[in-house]
This record gives structure tokens, C-alpha cells and sequence, in this order.
């Protein structure tokens, strides 16, 4: 049998169709576009009337008269003043038009990337948040990682997490360093390497907060600080680290940064400080910049281990004593040093017993910067002189006191030549440069509560004053500028900072005497005995007789 042909009207129909639904979704998107506005009041309306009823309804019965006179008499007023109804009309329309807009939904639901390292970190945490007789496990393989989770994560452009909160069970160890160290290496190698995690576990909530710290800026340079006398900033660390910022010029603008101060003193807990570091790590840097700031209120007595000349630029500057490479010169001005502590405590206790204040010259402060100790001691053992250490016993023991700092830094590799006196009364604690948690936790006695990095710039680690937290650290640049290497706006910024240099006949005066001359007159000076007092003290009235070194001069003077 023969196939009859479709009616017309049968084969042209679909492209008529077709063009008529088009046209009519045309249509409808344009009345859309012009209605929108009346859409969104009408919306808005809807839900205010619904706020309405929803109040209403929860008012009290006794309350509601109260409620309709308020009502009917701003009606009154809105009705007397003039264009009172107008105001009134775009008032409403304005609120309907405000609750009606439409929201953007948030994005609720990971991506299938960002899911898949979820539930893979999920994974590697099985074995450490699990047990084998938990009847309702948190974490279990093939488990669901919203339970562990939740919506407590935060991932960067580039899907790596950048906050994620971790929900524990109650039985696992967290009070334990042992527990806590195997969870964050795992959620830091799971996480993506190369970048600095912070750990912040609340035992009452059991719930561990991971989050990525930015990098400490290092555009911070030497310069002149914003503290009280006794006050040094060792550098500059987070933000909600400290609860003080101090203004600082990084780079051509002025910021406020947080410091982390060091107190110094007579009512210090830390009066000296241990800097720990490998070699380039930014010790030395942290030596000069404390130096810097010492100069501004004190005295500075330099010796350095290492021979480099890392502190030529401070040679003839006011207030530097000596900058001391050698043994020789080191051991005598270390010897100088405990008996001007000793004379600096005898001066204080006859001032109290008299009644009468602290002499000028005991006021000021000293400070001892010993650079790389364990090399003069491996040259003092070799020559089979004394160890330079052994002189700080007295400055390190009753600095405090006398108003003596010492500041000692060297590197890892020498920390077993450090003396039991230098690890006891050094409380203040840096370490510099890339470290172990476990060579960091030795030296600070404590665990950082972030995961170092294996590549830092010169300056930066962490610090601990005492018995407090362990904080991020980074040293402001303080390069040699004498150094072919340095900047010449670094170089400018420390030449800057650095005292004047001694007049002429300050400078020849200070030649003709040797370090031998003056720690045998310092030793003269501390002899409490009646008949050494009796035979230095001059006459009533007398001027105190001129004396080549001002500052023994000053001391001579002080003690009669």
C-alpha cells in the first residue's frame, strides 16, 4: 500500500511552532525585565505583611490596644504634616523594594576537587582519631567528612585549604605534645607543603583550628622606634600576637606593625638574651640591631667570635667601649666587664645604705654583645687560657642589678660550648633561620604552635620571652654597611642610627690607655675596704683630680 502524503498543514506546523515559542519566551523575558522592579515590591510587601502578621501574632493580647493606638496615631501624624502620604508611600515602597531584592545564594557545597582532598584528609586521619571499640566512630574509613568538618573550611584560587576546623573525639590525647605533633604533620603534609600552618587546639570544644599564616614582611629596615628607655624591639611579629603596634616607615609609607618588645632592667624577668642560629640565618643582624638601639640610652661592649668584622661600623662611636675580634682583647675587656658589675653593685648598695640616690654613671646601661663565644672558647682551649665565658658569670648573675645586659649569640653548632651559667640566666630565647621543631623546641623549651618552613629569609623564626608563648619573629634589616652587598637605602638607614664619632682628644686620650691599665684600676675601684676608700676618696671641696679615660674619671668621682 501506498504512503499518503502528510497534510500541509502537518509538515509546516513544527518550524511554525518552534518560531512561536521562541517569540513568546522572547516576550515573556522582556515583560520580565520591565516588571522586575514591580516584582521585587510586590515580593517585598508579601514579606513585610508576613513580618506584620508573624509580630502580631506573638504580641500579647493585653498589649495589642497599646499597639493600635501607637499605630492609629502615627497614622494622625503622617496625615497632618505636609506630604506626610507621599513620604509615607516611598518610605514603604523603598522597604518592600530592599526585602524583596533577591539574594545570591553562597556557595554551600565544595567543588568535586575540593571534596576529594576533604575526604582524602578525612582519610589520614583515621588512624590517629579512631579507636577499634568506638560503637559510633567519628572518623572511620569511608566515612562522611561533613560529620568531621562540617562547613568549617576555606580554600584559596588555586583549591588549597586555607582554614579548616577538625572536630575530634572526646578520648583522643590532646593534652599529649606526642598526639598533637603527629595530627598537624599530617594535616600539613595533606594540606600542601612550603607554606607556614598555625594549630590552635581548645581541649574544652575538642576541635583543632588549622589556618595559613601569611608571610612576615621583610620591608621593615633599621630605624629609630617608638619605646621607653629599657625597652628594645627584637622585631616584628602577627598582628594578634601582641596587643601593641608602634610606627614604622616600610619602604615610603608609614604603617603600624607589631613589635615584640624586650624589657631590660632592674624589674626585668628576662635581663639577657640567647640567639640561636644556623650560619646566614640573620644572628648577627639581630646583634647589630640591638646595638643600635642600645646606643640611644647606654653603653656597648662588642666582642665577636668570629673574626669577620660584622661591627666595624660601630669602632669610635660614642658609647661603644670596645669591638673586641681577638682573644686577648677579649678576655680583657670580659675581665673589665665583671669587675665594672662588681663596682656598679658596690656603688648601689652604698648609695641605699646612705640614703642618697644612684650615682650617674651606674645609671647608664651597659651592654655586653658576645657574638659567636664558642670560637673564642675552641682558640682559649687551644692556647690554654680561660674561656671568655667564664667572665660572664658575674654580669650574667647580678646583672640585673647593676644594670649589666648580655646578649649571646652563636650558632647551632655550638651550642654544646655553651656554659651551664649562659643557658641558666639567658630566659630570653630567638631562633633564626630554617630550624627543626625539635632543634626550635630545644633551644625555646617549647613547641612553636606553627610548622617552619624550609626556606626563610635571613631574620626570620622565633622568639620567647620566659615562660610566655612562642611567637613568630622577624629581625628589621640591619646589614653591615660597610658591606659591598648592602643597599644603599639599608646602608643610609644604619649610618643613620650610629652615634658620632669621639672628638680628637677623646680619641688620644682613649690610645694611651690599655685595657690592662684599666681593669687593674676598676679592680682598685671595687675593693670595699675602709683603707682603699680612705686613700681614694679626695678631700671636702676638692675637685676630682683630671683623669685620661672620662669614664673612669666619672667612676672615680662617684665612689668618693
Amino acid at each position: 500500500m501506498a504512503r499518503r502524503p502528510l497534510p500541509r498543514i502537518l509538515r509546516s506546523g513544527s518550524a511554525s511552532i518552534t518560531r512561536s515559542r521562541e517569540m513568546a519566551r522572547t516576550a515573556a523575558d522582556s515583560a520580565t525585565d520591565v516588571l522586575h522592579p514591580l516584582i521585587t515590591v510586590t515580593r517585598g510587601l508579601r514579606l513585610l505583611a508576613g513580618a506584620g502578621r508573624q509580630k502580631w501574632a506573638v504580641t500579647p493580647k493585653d498589649r495589642r490596644g497599646h499597639v493600635l493606638f501607637l499605630v492609629a496615631a502615627c497614622v494622625l501624624v503622617v496625615a497632618l504634616i505636609p506630604y506626610g502620604p507621599l513620604l509615607a508611600l516611598v518610605s514603604v515602597m523603598g522597604a518592600a523594594a530592599w526585602r524583596g531584592r533577591e539574594h545570591t545564594p553562597a556557595k554551600t557545597r565544595p567543588g568535586e576537587a575540593e571534596a576529594a582532598r576533604l575526604q582524602a584528609l578525612y582519610e589520614a586521619l583515621v588512624p590517629h582519631f579512631s579507636v577499634a571499640d568506638d560503637p559510633s566512630p567519628l572518623f572511620s574509613h569511608g566515612g562522611d567528612w561533613e560529620d568531621a568538618f562540617g562547613t568549617s573550611y576555606v580554600f584559596d584560587g588555586s583549591g588549597r585549604l586555607t582554614r579548616l576546623q577538625v572536630n575530634y573525639p572526646a578520648y583522643f590525647t590532646d593534652g599529649e605534645a606526642a598526639s598533637r605533633a603527629r595530627v598537624e604533620q599530617v594535616l600539613h603534609a595533606k594540606s600542601g607543603r612550603g607554606r607556614e600552618y598555625h594549630f590552635a587546639w581548645n581541649e574544652e570544644g575538642n576541635h583543632l583550628l588549622m589556618t595559613v599564616l601569611d608571610a612576615l614582611p621583610t620591608t621593615i629596615a633599621a630605624q629609630r622606634f617608638v619605646t621607653a628607655p629599657g625597652e628594645t624591639v627584637l622585631g616584628f611579629t602577627d598582628a594578634d600576637a601582641v596587643r601593641r603596634t608602634v610606627p614604622v616607615r616600610d619602604g615610603d609609607s608609614t604603617r603600624d606593625a607589631s613589635p615584640v618588645v624586650w624589657r631590660t632592667g632592674a624589674r626585668s624577668t628576662e635581663p639577657h638574651l640567647l640567639a640561636v642560629g644556623h650560619p646566614g640565618s640573620g644572628a648577627t643582624t639581630l646583634v647589630r640591631s640591638l646595638a643600635l638601639q642600645a646606643l640611644q640610652h647606654g653603653d656597648v661592649l662588642v666582642v665577636e667570635g668570629g673574626g669577620n668584622g660584622e661591627y666595624g661600623c660601630l669602632t669610635g662611636r660614642e658609647g661603644v667601649l670596645a669591638v673586641e675580634c681577638g682573644l686577648t682583647g677579649a678576655l680583657a675587656t670580659l675581665e673589665w666587664a665583671s669587675h665594672e658589675t662588681e663596682r656598679r653593685l658596690i656603688a648601689a648598695d652604698r648609695a641605699r645604705q646612705a640614703g642618697h640616690p644612684e650615682p650617674e654613671d651606674i645609671r647608664r646601661p651597659l651592654w655586653i654583645l658576645l657574638d659567636r663565644p664558642s670560637a673564642l672558647g675552641h682558640l682559649a682551649a687551644a692556647d690554654g687560657r680561660p674561656d671568655p665565658q667564664e667572665l660572664l658569670r658575674v654580669p650574667l648573675r647580678h646583672g640585673r642589678a647593676a644594670g649589666v645586659t648580655v646578649v649571646v649569640a652563636d650558632h647551632f653548632d655550638g651550642l654544646d660550648a655553651l656554659t651551664e651559667t649562659v643557658r641558666t640566666h639567658t630566659r630570653a630565647r630567638v631562633v633564626l633561620g630554617p630550624a627543626t621543631l625539635e632543634e626550635v623546641e630545644a633551644v625555646l623549651g617549647s613547641r612553636p604552635p606553627t610548622t617552619p618552613t624550609p626556606d626563610v629569609p635571613p631574620g626570620r623564626g622565633y622568639t620567647r620571652l620566659g615562660a610566655g608563648p612562642v611567637l613568630r619573629l622577624q629581625v628589621p634589616a640591619t646589614p653591615d654597611p660597610y658591606d659591598d652587598a648592602t643597599s644603599e637605602a639599608h646602608r643610609q638607614a644604619v649610618l643613620d642610627l650610629l652615634p658620632g664619632a669621639p672628638s680628637p682628644v677623646d680619641e688620644g686620650a682613649a690610645e694611651s690607655d690599655t685595657a690592662p691599665a684599666v681593669v687593674e684600676q676598676t679592680a682598685k675601684e671595687v675593693d670595699p675596704s675602709p683603707a682603699a676608700v680612705g686613700q681614694e676618696a679626695p678631700e671636702a671641696g676638692a675637685a676630682p683630680a683630671p683623669h685620661a679615660d672620662a669614664l673612669v674619671a666619672a667612676r672615680a668621682a662617684a665612689e668618693g
